[in-house]
């Protein structure tokens, strides 16, 4: 293997000057990505331990606060490690564009190397888990979770520490998570007695096996959709957003992110209906992924013959009917009943800066009370609701579009209409935080098409608008999960220097090595064939599993009916 060392002219230079050459010159290849990412991540937990989101009550004082100086000292410590696992994310990505670059099996590899540092590390930039298993204690001791929010548990409840940590309005308010989740949150808490680090640590647990069931969905529908298997994964989970949020933070999205692709992925290999059953799981989980169901529909409707209304009927049918059993027999059987249903509304109650609706339903109250006396809230709550308006009418065109072609185009691929009909409701939707962005982000990587960075093309425009929103939204929250108005400033910054690169070249012609694959090594070192520089994906002549080379490339198999390569 060869080690990267810098070489004799970088090590002539001024010492000021030196981590700066050494910086770019990892940044170079597969293998000096890794290893900068994975010393980003270690900087995060390390930091995360002073500075992330201690619990308020922690009885082995593991998760203990150390005073001012040493909150803010872990909380640099922690953005820089932050600022290098974004650096090395973005190097990998230019390493994998136009189509070149890590292997899928590298990738897996790295995804390791990047998630590891943070499994044993507090909650990182959320107190949601606190919220989490305090709703599981609830269901454990038989409270109305629907009805009630985390204050009702006592002093001697299983679920009092992890109370004592909710914060701000969550504490007094109803769980907005279906059955499933919380089935698995009252089998965290039943398994650990509530007892919080270890309870922590076995929601950790959730968020790992999301993380491997988002990465396995993804590849398996990259393959299926004719995209860049590498390239797929890098945008899906090793965003540093979604390392962040669903390791660090355990936000429950990666579990309905995972079930609701795997749903999809079941459908497009032709099982329909089981993949419907999975995707009422993820619904039950969180309710987004209920738009799963309309392009599972309109996968069968694709591939269906006969009359356009019978298709229609039959195909939204199948999946509606599946998913309306599995999720009663789920909330029956699971004892919580169907309050859930009721509770899906909660989170719009409360602001959030980064929802478009909102802000500009506060902007409008507060002029139409100063001007005419009408109630702030009544104003704001129309304009939520024609928010979610509008973003309806946006899923419903994408429906056409999976179906039809518009305007010279062909009809969009199922899985690409999911993703972006995802990422409309997260822009007009009531309530958002940085982490939504991942709903539509995931499938969105799975079925973008694997063109050079170079290309006017639909699918790659969005893979570089959804980089640089990953880029900022990264920085909104602080470790502590608190959202400070220098995070606003932070995320700006970086959103404009990721702009500014990508309009650089993104895709810009990495250093090569001897064999003239792109990375510092040569053929049968690390960056070999079967290494960090192995090929991203269904190269010509390559197979994305490292397997033996075919002669040809074999040509995607579509999703709907047979026709030509998608065009997005």
């Amino acid at each position: 293997m060869t080690r990267l060392r810098a070489p004799a002219a970088i090590r002539r230079r001024p010492a000021c000057l030196v981590g700066t050459e050494l910086l770019l010159m990892w940044m170079r290849s597969a293998t000096g990505a890794r290893r900068l990412g994975t010393a980003g991540a270690l900087a995060v937990a390390a930091g995360g331990t002073v500075a992330g989101a201690l619990p308020v009550r922690e009885p082995w004082g593991l998760w203990a606060t150390y005073g001012p100086a040493a909150t803010t000292a872990g909380a640099v410590l922690a953005y820089t490690g932050l600022t290098l696992l974004v650096l090395a994310w973005w190097a990998y990505g230019r390493l994998l564009a136009g189509g070149r670059g890590p292997g899928v099996r590298y990738t897996l590899g790295t995804l390791g190397w990047w998630a590891a540092p943070l499994v044993l590390a507090p909650p990182l930039h959320s107190a949601d888990v606190y919220s989490y298993i305090a709703q599981g204690a609830m269901v454990l001791e038989g409270h109305d979770v629907y009805a009630h929010g985390p204050s009702v548990l006592g002093p001697d409840s299983s679920g009092a520490d992890a109370a004592a940590s909710v914060g701000g309005h969550w504490t007094d308010t109803p769980a907005p998570y279906g059955p499933v989740f919380l089935l698995l949150a009252k089998a965290v808490v039943a398994g650990t007695g509530g007892t919080l680090v270890p309870a922590v640590l076995g929601m950790r647990l959730l968020a790992v096996a999301a993380l491997v069931l988002v990465a396995w969905a993804v590849r398996g529908l990259a393959a299926e959709c004719g995209a860049q298997p590498s390239r797929a994964l890098w945008l899906a989970v090793l965003n540093p957003l979604l390392l962040l949020h669903v390791v660090g933070g355990m936000h429950n999205d990666g579990l309905m992110i995972g079930l609701m692709l795997t749903g999809v992925l079941l459908a497009l290999r032709g099982r329909p209906l089981t993949g419907s059953a999975v995707v009422a799981l993820a619904v039950m989980v969180k309710s987004p992924a209920v738009l799963a169901l309309l392009f599972i529909g309109l996968i069968a409707v694709r591939r269906s013959e006969g009359p356009l209304a019978r298709r229609l009927v039959k195909g939204l049918t199948g999946p509606a009917l599946v998913a309306a059993a599995v999720v009663s027999a789920a909330s029956l059987l699971g004892g919580t009943g169907f309050g859930w249903l009721r509770t899906q509304g909660v989170a719009g109650t409360i602001h959030t800066p980064l929802s478009v609706t909102s802000d500009l339903g506060q902007a409008a109250g507060l002029a139409a009370r100063a001007l005419t006396g009408a109630e702030l809230t009544a104003v704001k709550g129309a304009v939520q609701t024609l928010g979610l308006a509008a973003a309806l009418a946006v899923i419903a065109f994408l429906a056409f579009r999976t179906l039809y072609p518009w305007r010279g185009r062909r009809a969009l691929d199922p899985v690409y209409g999911l993703g972006l009909a995802l990422l409309a409701l997260v822009a007009l939707s009531p309530m958002v935080q940085p982490w939504y962005l991942l709903w539509g982000t995931a499938a969105v990587a799975a079925a973008a098409p694997a063109a050079p960075a170079a290309s006017a093309g639909e699918g790659d425009r969005m893979v570089r608008v959804l980089t640089v929103l990953s880029v900022g939204l990264v920085y909104e929250t602080a470790p502590s999960g608190h959202t400070p108005a220098y995070g606003f400033v932070l995320g700006a910054l970086a959103c404009a220097v990721a702009v500014a690169a990508s309009r650089r070249g993104f895709g810009g012609q990495a250093r090569t090595g001897p064999d003239g694959r792109a990375g510092a090594d040569g053929p049968g070192g690390p960056d070999g064939p079967d290494g960090p520089e192995g090929g991203g994906g269904p190269e010509p002549g390559g197979r994305a599993d490292g397997g033996p080379a075919s002669p040809a490339p074999a040509a995607p198999r579509a999703p709907g009916r047979p026709r030509a390569s998608p065009s997005h």
